[in-house]
């Protein structure tokens, strides 16, 4: 569990550098858990799957920048 949360934090805070988010570390490892979590359901959808924990931190990253953009469209902020 302390694993999960120490990359979710590393993947947040890898999305909110490429996005231009906002900082926080409780933001950082909101995000990026709830990245993985979209992520996975993504990257199963097109077969794909993590094999360690970069693959994990690719995930996430992925699913987190995905929410950072569906958030940015439904409230227009940047």
């Amino acid at each position: 569990m302390l694993w999960g949360i120490i990359l979710g934090g590393v993947a947040g805070w890898i999305a909110s550098l490429l996005m231009g988010g906002k900082k926080g570390l409780l933001r950082y490892i909101i995000l990026g858990i709830v990245g993985g979590f979209v992520g996975n359901i993504l990257a199963g959808a097109i077969g794909l799957g993590a094999r360690n924990s970069l693959g994990a931190i690719i995930i996430s990253v992925v699913g987190a920048c995905v929410i950072i953009l569906v958030g940015r469209f439904l409230f227009g902020k940047k």
